[in-house]
């Protein structure tokens, strides 16, 4: 019966060894990965275009990047100014604290590097952090503090601290408490609606378990992995998204066909039998059509979705092989104590199902077809889906206009949607200190925060036409307009190198901070530096990185999508060897993806609604955001796709038609795919919740997305779209007929025991009942 159920039946039959095995194998990968530690993506070796170059300028030259810091002392009176004894007092305890930390070097007075405001009330302090640059905001904690007391002795005088170190720890702890918030959130939350699903205890908690100890498995392989491929928190907080997600979906769909087999009548080793051939055949489907999605992150060459690509391909892999071996193994030592820790209230409903479903059995009897009936082997599905499907099976046409239309309307502001990376500003909020403390800086000096950095190499830094060179830049940059000065440089002489700070005119509009780094680099470079044989001058900075980083991201759309859609379709078409059932599956899931992006656009760029899920006026949608969600949307929604056709498929081969196999697949399959949906929408919308925007975008994203997909798409348009397309859902063309055979005989599975205590009795209502 195929890979699937011959790895489910050894395990069932070496229970001990597969759970042992499993169980060795998340030991190991865990000690092993700790022994070996992870290797984390260098941000700007990772980095395209400019900034990859001045990464590799720097390190060559041996120079170490440093994390530059600056205090603001401003005059708080009408009167005070920046020559006043009690001003030059304060500036003066603000050096002598940052220096008695002993975290800091080159620390500079703002009266020798003409740091002075145009309107002589506001001057910089400005210092480097020492060691290392990516650890430098886990050390600047005690400088943080030395200011804060140097505020506290001069309490007429604004006196705080911003910089490279201080916002990376704001943005760090921020982001180490949403996930943390949602690290701790999502594991109850999904345990709590699987335990409505299943009523009991132990049923409940196999997908977690499962889920959890293939992420754990996961973590380890990942750190070794890492000295090839380097690894990022990020990654490893979307790898515990992606890895509980698919870990309970696969779980879901194992679980109750096994539960829906014994209620059938047949012997638990049957039961578990006829679920490793079935849903254990589409967890491998969806499986690797997930890991194929997650592949196309690694065309963006871009270091962090490269981590985070080939991280979620090996949590899917992990726990898409433990669902098929290791579940069998623990179903089979479990037995009928899968149902114990029921829950009396549940375990009525469910018991009430189940009475249904023996009952709708016994009066069946044989089908019209002559041939053994499928719903003697499945229970009456779900009363709701079997009441929403009449309309769409009796009227499909207008059920696809519809349905299709009102997601059209959905998707058509995508078209319009506007991707950024968000400044600090936009991703956390006006509130934060650190926040106000950027705006203040950047009135006073526009563009002084975050500064546009040229890193110059030259064969000869002291050459006369070099230093000329340098000189006319800095001259240029202020003469065109694109700063507002002073732009200083740093002498590396040794090296050969030399860095140029270039404060943006446009400061905190980050339009025209913008349009001020491409005036750098398209005319002030080539009228100075450039003319200057042999010399390199890449011009870098948070607003370049973030101007490059767009510019991959948009680059890479195309390819990215090419390769997942013609892989999945691929996959699809040999899984199920049908040309319109790959076609529309295809055309499905992009019609889910667009509606996601309209969501997202209505929301976070128009602001319609966006006071609802606590998001601020960032007026774009994050540039990493569509593609991700393009790729994670792609294989999740395949997981449903996967299951849902391939029950379809599985009673057209046991003899219902077309149209009764649709019924029957969409509500035999709706509890599973409402369980699994209302997992990922609850987990996802917890990081909607979440404080850093990004997130937020993430997870409104995800859950609009899901939540689309589990209802209009599974439960309205496919049906409607397969009952259009009648027996022509099954088309192959002739020339297509040498391709491998993916697919399993239906036929050969077990049928149930006939209950031969009731009279046969035609169905009333085939849609209803199937």
């Amino acid at each position: 019966m195929g890979i699937a159920a011959a790895m489910g039946g050894w395990s069932a039959r070496h229970r001990w060894a597969a759970v042992g095995g499993w169980l060795l194998f998340v030991v190991l990968a865990l000690v092993i990965g700790q022994a070996a530690g992870r290797t984390d993506v260098d941000e700007n070796r990772s980095m395209p275009g400019e900034i990859n170059q001045a990464a590799t300028i720097i390190d060559d030259a041996g120079l170490r990047d440093s994390a530059s810091e600056m205090v603001l002392v401003q005059a708080g009176g009408a009167g005070g100014t920046a020559s006043d004894p009690a001003f030059r007092g304060a500036v003066a305890d603000v050096i002598a604290a940052v220096k008695a930390t002993g975290q800091v070097t080159a620390v500079t007075s703002p009266y020798d590097t003409k740091a002075i405001s145009a309107d002589n009330r506001s001057v910089l302090v400005r210092f480097d952090m020492r060691g290392d640059s990516d650890t430098a905001a886990d050390r600047v904690q005690p400088v943080l503090d030395a200011v804060s007391a140097v505020q506290g002795q001069h309490k007429d005088l604004r006196i705080e601290e911003f910089g490279d170190a201080s916002s990376d720890k704001t943005i760090n702890d921020a982001f180490g408490d949403d996930f943390q918030t949602a690290e701790f959130s999502a594991v109850p939350v999904a345990l709590a609606i699987l335990l409505i699903a299943f009523g009991a205890l132990v049923a409940a908690l196999l997908p977690v378990l499962l889920a959890m100890t293939a992420f754990l498995g996961a973590t380890g392989v990942v750190a070794m992995v890492s000295h090839a491929v380097p690894m990022s928190d990020t990654a490893n907080s979307v790898m515990l998204l992606v890895g509980l997600a698919v870990g309970v979906d696969y779980c879901l769909f194992y679980l109750r066909r096994e539960r829906e087999e014994r209620a059938a009548g047949h012997d638990a080793d049957t039961a578990l039998r006829i679920a490793a051939a079935t849903s254990g055949r589409a967890v491998l489907i969806s499986g690797i059509t997930v890991i194929v999605a997650m592949a196309g992150m690694l065309f963006t060459g871009i270091g962090d979705f490269e981590a985070m690509g080939v991280a979620t391909m090996i949590v899917v892999a992990i726990a898409m092989f433990g669902s098929v071996t290791v579940l069998p193994a623990l179903l089979s030592l479990l037995g009928h104590r899968v149902e114990k820790g029921k829950v009396p209230f549940l375990n009525r409903r469910a018991r009430s199902r189940t009475s249904q479903s023996r009952t709708s059995r016994s009066r069946t009897g044989q089908s019209p077809t002559g041939q053994s009936p499928i719903s003697q082997s499945a229970p009456a599905g779900s009363r709701f889906w079997r009441t929403a499907l009449r309309p769409v099976l009796r009227s499909p046409k207008a059920a696809t206009v519809i349905a299709g239309g009102v997601l059209v309307a959905i998707a058509v502001p995508a078209f319009g949607m506007h991707t950024a990376n968000l400044s600090m500003d936009q991703e956390l909020g006006s509130g934060l200190p650190i926040v106000q403390t950027y705006d203040r800086i950047n009135a006073a000096f526009p563009g002084g925060p975050d500064p546009a950095h040229v890193v110059v190499k030259a064969e000869s830094i002291n050459a006369p036409e070099v230093r000329e060179a340098i000189a006319d830049f800095q001259a240029e940059a202020v003469s065109s307009g694109a700063s507002k000065g002073p732009v200083t440089v740093t002498w590396h002489t040794a090296q050969n190198v030399a860095e140029i700070s270039v404060p943006l005119a446009g400061g905190t509009d980050h339009g025209k901070a913008e349009a001020d780094v491409r005036l750098l680099r398209d005319q002030v470079r080539p009228d100075t530096l450039g003319k200057v044989a042999g010399l390199q001058a890449p011009v870098t900075g948070e607003t370049a990185s973030s101007m490059d980083f767009t510019d991959k991201i948009t680059s890479s759309v195309l390819p990215v999508f090419a390769f997942v859609i013609v892989f999945a379709f691929l996959l699809m078409l040999l899984s199920f060897r049908s040309l319109t059932i790959a076609l529309t599956s295809i055309a499905l899931n992009l019609l889910s993806v667009g509606a996601a992006y309209g969501v997202l656009t209505i929301v976070f760029q128009h602001g319609w609604g966006a006071s609802l899920v606590g998001a601020t006026g960032t007026g774009a949608v994050v540039a990493w955001l569509p593609l991700f969600l393009f790729v994670i949307l792609f294989g999740l929604s395949m997981d449903y796709h996967v299951f849902v056709v391939s029950r379809i498929r599985e009673a057209r081969m046991r003899g219902l038609n077309t149209r009764d196999a649709i019924a029957h697949g969409i509500t035999t399959t709706a509890g599973v795919v409402t369980s699994a949906a209302v997992i990922m929408v609850a987990v996802f919308s917890i990081f909607g919740t979440l404080s850093m925007q990004s997130m937020k975008q993430m997870g409104v994203g995800l859950a609009f997305a899901v939540l689309i997909d589990a209802t209009i798409i599974r439960g309205v348009l496919l049906p409607a779209v397969m009952t259009l397309l009648g027996d022509r859902n099954w088309y192959l063309p002739r020339w297509l007929h040498r391709l491998p055979d993916l697919t399993h005989d239906e036929s050969a599975l077990p049928k149930p025991p006939v209950a031969a205590d009731r009279p046969a009795e035609p169905v009333p209502d085939r849609v209803g009942t199937v």
